[in-house]
């Protein structure tokens, strides 16, 4: 397997088509899985706002008080504002945001990012990422397209790439019912192929000035085993998400 980035692409603008920017710079193949970071979606999706946009109400100046007193930093009503717009439960309020986004993603302050945003306050995420995986996927001649992000995870320092959107793929690989090296059927193992494919590429997309948005992964074989369509985990099976309901800071 083969894994290289988009070189050159350049700054994403609202409206721009990303499909065509990576064509014009890398000749794809069927056995391609595009792998695109959310921050260009977004931009290309106009999810570049300045904060103007999110006037605060009362929830908002509360949990911004709050955060306040916890971690001793000034916190901007506007962008609790923003977080609870873009989010479906607030899980954990402190010491920090974690949230259900939208579209079904745990993670913090709604994925909303303040980073390489030149021309507005805040970026948020893509609205429905799948949805976008889907049109980009309509102009590649590739297998997939997974929309990336980075976030933290629980037990673990550091972020990790981590998929948020995807088409032309299942996001887990199915072990279930086949047999290990003792003849045990396994009764449990999903694999979660396209967070391990967004890992994959954030290896070579890099962070910060020196990240780039596409990365291409090149002969990925699925091989023969059933397909998963589970990837966020429902809310009444999720164990840690009831515990963190229950606790406080």
């Amino acid at each position: 397997m083969d894994v290289f980035p988009v070189p050159d692409v350049p700054e994403v603008r609202p409206g721009d088509d990303l499909a065509a920017l990576i064509r014009e710079r890398v000749d794809l193949r069927p056995d391609d899985v595009v792998c695109v970071a959310s921050t260009v979606v977004s931009k290309a999706e106009s999810r570049a706002v300045d904060l103007s946009e999110f006037p605060p109400g009362p929830r908002a100046r509360e949990i911004a008080n709050n955060l306040e007193e916890v971690t001793g930093d000034q916190k901007d009503p506007r962008f609790a504002q923003a977080v609870l717009e873009e989010s479906t439960e607030i899980i954990m309020e402190s010491p920090f945001l974690l949230t259900e986004s939208r579209f079904g993603h745990v993670g913090v302050n709604a994925g909303i990012d303040r980073s390489n945003v030149p021309d507005a306050d805040i970026l948020l995420l893509p609205r429905r990422p799948s949805e976008s995986a889907a049109r980009i996927r309509a102009e590649l001649p590739a297998d997939g397209v997974v929309v990336t992000d980075t976030c933290g995870r629980p037990f673990r320092h550091g972020q990790r790439g981590v998929a948020v959107g995807w088409d032309g793929l299942a996001p887990g690989r199915d072990y279930r019912g086949e047999t290990d090296r003792e003849g045990r059927e396994l009764g449990v193992t999903v694999e979660n192929v396209v967070d391990e494919l967004a890992a994959t590429a954030n290896l070579v997309a890099g962070e910060a000035d020196g990240g780039t948005p596409a990365v291409v992964v090149r002969g990925f074989e699925w091989g023969d085993h059933a397909e998963s369509d589970a990837h966020f985990r429902d809310v009444d099976g999720d164990l840690i998400r009831q515990a963190v309901r229950e606790w406080s800071f």
